[in-house]
C-alpha cells in the first residue's frame, strides 16, 4: 500500500475550532493523518511519498450542490448569450453560429435574458427567422424555464395554433393564436428529442476538466437519463474524475423504481441522488408560483398541483428515494413543506428544497423542523436583486435568507445551478458574504442582515453539500477516514478580503489522493 504525504503551511481541514494543519497522508483514496507535518511523518513512516502544494492554502474540495453537467458541457459548444444587451445582440451572435451549421443541424444554446436588454422585450421567432430561417433554433433563457424558437424548431417540434397548453405549461401567442415562439415550462418538452446532445460523453469528459480546474471535486447532478447512462459508461471506462450524485427527473421515476435504484445507491465514484421535482417556475420569466401577484398582476406557475405533489413525494419515499423540489416563489416552497409534512418522515432520506430562493417568514422555522435542506445558489441573489426589487416590492418574504435559516437550524447546501450560472465556486463565497455583485454594488449589500461568514459560505459548499446527500462522513472536512479530496489555491479565503476571494484561482485539485488537476 503506497502512502503520499502531501504538504502545505495552511491546510483548513473544515473541522470547527481546530488551528490549519500542515500535512495530509492518503493512502487507497483517504485520508489516514491529518496535522503537523512532523506528527503525519511519524504516523506514517520514512516510505511515504512527499508531495508539495503551492498556493496560500488547501481547502476541501469543493461540492456542487446543484449542477446541470450535461447542459453545462453542451454549452461549451453552443451558443451563449448570458452577455446580450439588446436583441441585435443577441441576433447577430445567433446569425454567426448559424453560419457554421451543416443542413438540418439544430442551433442550441442560449442564456439570454431579456430583463436586462436595452430595451427589455420578449422576442419572437420571426426575429430568429430573419437570421436563421432553415435550421430549427433552441435558445432557453438563462434561468431554463422559458425557451425561444424560430418557425423551423416549432415545425419540427409539432406546435401550431391548434395545440393546446400542456399542463404545467404555456405557448405564448399572438392576438391570431399563432406561436410566437416563445415556450414556458412543460411547452418546451417537445423539443427534448431534438436538443440531446449526440456525443454527451464526450462533451461530460470536456466538462469535468473544467469543474476540476475549478476545484470542484463533487457534484449533484440534475440532468436525465442520456447523462445518467454516459456517467456510467465513463465510470466503466475509468474515466470519471468527479464524484457524481446523479438525481432522477421525473420522468424516469417509474423506469428507476423498476430498476430498483435506491438514493444512495453506488459507490464512492457514482451514487444514485434524489428524484427532482419541479413545483414552480422561475422569477425572471414570471413563471415563479407566488402567494401575492407580482408586479404586472402574475402569480407564476403551479407545475405540479398540490395533491400530484404530495403522491409523488410519497411514491418515491416508499421506493427509497430522496425528493429535491425546485421551488422559487414563497407560494411554492409554501406547498412543497406542506407536501413535505403530509408524507411525514421517511428514515434514511434527506429531502431538499432546490433554490428556495423566496420564503414566508413562518416557513423558515418549519424548514427547520421538518428537517428539509435548503440546497441554494448564492450568486442568484447577486444576479436577481434587481429584479427581485422590481417584481416582488412590498411582499413580506425572507429572499435567499442564508442567514436567517443557518440560524433557524435549516441544513443549507450551496451550489451554482450551471449553466444558469458560472460553476465557479468563489463568486459564489463572495456573495454570500458580501450580497453585492462582483463589481461591490450596490453598497453594503442587498439585505445584508442575511450576510453570512466565509467559514459558513465555505462549509455550505463543502461539508453542507454532502450533507445534502448523506455523505458528510465521506466528504465535506479533511479528516482521517474521509476521501482524500482537496485543492490548493492561490488566496486564503479566511485570511484575505472577500474581493480577493473572488478572484481566487486554483493551484490544484486533488481527488482520491490523486492530482486530477492540472492534467498529467
Amino acid at each position: 500500500m503506497s502512502i503520499r504525504v502531501f504538504r502545505h503551511a495552511v491546510i483548513h481541514t473544515g473541522v470547527g475550532g481546530r488551528p490549519p494543519a500542515q500535512a495530509i497522508a492518503v493512502a487507497d483514496g483517504r485520508i489516514t493523518a491529518v496535522g503537523s507535518e512532523a506528527e503525519v511523518r511519524a504516523a506514517t513512516g520514512p516510505a511515504a511519498e512527499l508531495v508539495d502544494l503551492d498556493g496560500a492554502a488547501v481547502l476541501p474540495g469543493f461540492y456542487d450542490a446543484h449542477i446541470h453537467t450535461a447542459q453545462y458541457a453542451h454549452g461549451l459548444t453552443t451558443v451563449d448569450l448570458a452577455g446580450t444587451r439588446s436583441l441585435a445582440e443577441a441576433q447577430a451572435l445567433v446569425a454567426e453560429r448559424a453560419a457554421r451549421l451543416s443542413p438540418g443541424e439544430w442551433l442550441l444554446g442560449g442564456r439570454w435574458n431579456s430583463n436586462v436588454w436595452d430595451v427589455p422585450m420578449q422576442p419572437d421567432r420571426y426575429a430568429l427567422d430573419a437570421v436563421c430561417p432553415a435550421n430549427p433554433v433552441a435558445l432557453p433563457t438563462v434561468d431554463g424555464h422559458t425557451t425561444w424558437v424560430n418557425s423551423a424548431a416549432l415545425r419540427l417540434a409539432g406546435i401550431d395554433a391548434s395545440t393546446p397548453d400542456p399542463v404545467g405549461g404555456h405557448i405564448v401567442r399572438d392576438a391570431s393564436g399563432e406561436p410566437t415562439g416563445i415556450l414556458r415550462e412543460t411547452a418546451a418538452h417537445p423539443l427534448r428529442p431534438f436538443t440531446s446532445a449526440p456525443d454527451l460523453g464526450r462533451l461530460l469528459r470536456i466538462g469535468q476538466e473544467k469543474l476540476l480546474a475549478l476545484g470542484i471535486t463533487s457534484v449533484h447532478d440534475i440532468d436525465g437519463e442520456n447523462c445518467h447512462r454516459a456517467y456510467l459508461e465513463m465510470k466503466a471506462a475509468g474515466d470519471l474524475k468527479l464524484r457524481v450524485h446523479k438525481a432522477i427527473r421525473l420522468e424516469h421515476l417509474e423506469q428507476a423504481i423498476a430498476e430498483g435504484r435506491r438514493t444512495g445507491q453506488g459507490d464512492d465514484r457514482y451514487r444514485i441522488g434524489p428524484l427532482k421535482v419541479f413545483s414552480d417556475g422561475a422569477l425572471g420569466s414570471h413563471t415563479c408560483h407566488t402567494s401575492r401577484p407580482m408586479t404586472g398582476g402574475d402569480r407564476g406557475i403551479a407545475v405540479q398541483p398540490y395533491e400530484e405533489l404530495v403522491r409523488l413525494f410519497r411514491t418515491a419515499a416508499q421506493a427509497g428515494i430522496a425528493v429535491a423540489t425546485h421551488a422559487i416563489g414563497d407560494q411554492a416552497n409554501h406547498l412543497v413543506l406542506d407536501a413535505y409534512e403530509e408524507i411525514g418522515p421517511t428514515a434514511g432520506l434527506r429531502h431538499r428544497i432546490e433554490h428556495a430562493q423566496h420564503l414566508q417568514p413562518a416557513d423558515v422555522a418549519r424548514m427547520a423542523r421538518l428537517g428539509i435542506v435548503a440546497s441554494m445558489q448564492p450568486v442568484h441573489c447577486t444576479s436577481d436583486l434587481d429584479l427581485v426589487d422590481s417584481l416582488l416590492a412590498g411582499h413580506d418574504l425572507a429572499s435567499y435568507a442564508w442567514r436567517s435559516l443557518l440560524d433557524a437550524g435549516v441544513p443549507l447546501a450551496f451550489g451554482s445551478d450551471a449553466p444558469v450560472e458560472d460553476p465557479n465556486p468563489f463568486p459564489a463565497l463572495y456573495a454570500a458574504v458580501t450580497r453585492t455583485r462582483p463589481n461591490g454594488e450596490p453598497a453594503g449589500g442587498w439585505q445584508p442582515e442575511q450576510r453570512i461568514t466565509m467559514a459558513e459560505a465555505v462549509r455550505a459548499h463543502t461539508f453542507g453539500a454532502a450533507y445534502a446527500a448523506s455523505e458528510e462522513h465521506d466528504k465535506g472536512v479533511l479528516a482521517p477516514g474521509r476521501l482524500a479530496d482537496f485543492i490548493a489555491v492561490d488566496v486564503d479565503p479566511f485570511a484575505d478580503s472577500p474581493a480577493a476571494v473572488l478572484r481566487t484561482r486554483v493551484q490544484s485539485t486533488i481527488v482520491g489522493g490523486e492530482v486530477e488537476y492540472p492534467p498529467r
